[in-house]
């Protein structure tokens, strides 16, 4: 029976498999070769370094964060349906959030940087319409509720056995009115 041909696209999708499961710590060369059924000469022929392993793996995770957001997103309620999606994700998938997390973000000077990055440049434009807010404001508070929901989501995503989600929906809640409140003129959430 032939040798299977271990590619760089198994490598990268066992590395992205064990990093699901058990974190990217769990992501080593021996634990490839054996989730693959081989040496780890293969794996080294396919990564220059880890590094680069861990770049792939992490690009892998943006990707799945992505569409996994897109498909849990209600068009109708769109602000408050994305925010909820971040934190069922950082509950079902919490290696893979963390991974999304903290991957560096290079050439991020500002928040504005981080936004531009970081978010579909036709959000703030349906905020606005469905609040009836500028696209300034719609802007403002989409990227409040980012840094929000990012932090939230990091804290839920860590904690054992865990923060009740209506909690964490009732907290999003909460600073999405103050902060809508502030974009509207109000005071300083």
């Amino acid at each position: 029976m032939p040798k299977q041909r271990i590619t760089k696209e198994m490598v990268v999708n066992a590395a992205f498999s064990l990093a699901r499961a058990q974190g990217m710590a769990a992501v080593t060369v021996k634990a490839l070769a054996q989730s693959l059924g081989c040496s780890v000469q293969p794996i080294y022929s396919y990564c220059e370094s880890m590094e680069g392993l861990r770049k792939a793996v992490a690009e892998k995770a943006r990707a799945f964060v992505q569409e996994a957001i897109a498909q849990a997103v209600d068009p109708q309620d769109l602000f408050r349906s994305t925010g909820q999606a971040y934190v069922r994700l950082a509950r079902e998938e919490p290696h893979l959030f963390q991974l999304y997390l903290f991957q560096p973000r290079d050439q991020v000077a500002s928040l504005a940087d981080l936004y531009a990055r970081e978010t579909n440049p036709a959000v703030p434009a349906k905020i606005a319409a469905d609040l009836g807010i500028s696209s300034e404001a719609a802007q403002a508070l989409h990227l409040h509720l980012l840094i929000y929901t990012i932090g939230i989501g990091t804290i839920f995503s860590v904690t054992s056995p865990g923060i009740p989600q209506e909690e964490i929906f009732q907290q999003q809640e909460e600073a999405y009115q103050a902060f809508l409140h502030h974009c509207l003129g109000g005071t300083q959430p």
